[in-house]
C-alpha cells in the first residue's frame, strides 16, 4: 500500500466515520493493485501525505476489496483523487497528474 506513515486505509466501513464525519480537508485516492497510472501516483500521494501532516488527512482506497463507496462517488475511471471537506466533495482529480495539481486544490481549501 503506502510507503508514508501519513496515509490511512479507506475502507466501505471507515469511510462514513473516518471521512465524511469529518471537518479536516481530507484526500481519498481511490486506486487498485493491477492500475498502472495508480501506481505512478502512489509516491505523490506518499509525498502530499508528508508535507500536509496535521493539515490534510490522507487515505488510499482500494477500489476491489471496496466496492460500495466508489460507486457511491460514481468513480469510473482510476486513479481518481476526491477531497472532501465536512462530509462533502470538494475538488475531484482524474488520472495521474503532477504534483502542483493537487497542491493547488488543497490549498484552495485550506483556511
Amino acid at each position: 500500500m503506502a510507503n508514508s506513515k501519513h496515509v490511512q486505509e479507506a475502507t466501505d466501513s471507515n469511510f462514513n466515520s473516518d471521512i465524511l464525519k469529518s471537518n479536516e480537508l481530507t484526500l481519498v485516492d481511490f486506486w487498485a493493485e493491477w492500475c498502472g497510472p495508480c501506481k505512478l501516483l502512489g509516491p505523490t500521494i506518499d509525498s502530499l501525505a508528508d508535507e500536509y501532516t496535521g493539515k490534510v488527512k490522507v487515505f488510499k482506497m482500494n477500489v476491489d476489496e471496496n466496492p460500495q463507496t466508489p460507486t457511491q462517488f460514481h468513480i469510473r475511471g482510476i486513479p481518481t483523487v476526491i477531497l472532501f471537506q465536512n462530509g462533502k466533495v470538494v475538488e475531484q482529480l482524474v488520472g495521474n497528474q503532477p504534483k502542483e495539481a493537487f497542491v493547488e486544490a488543497i490549498q484552495k481549501h485550506l483556511a
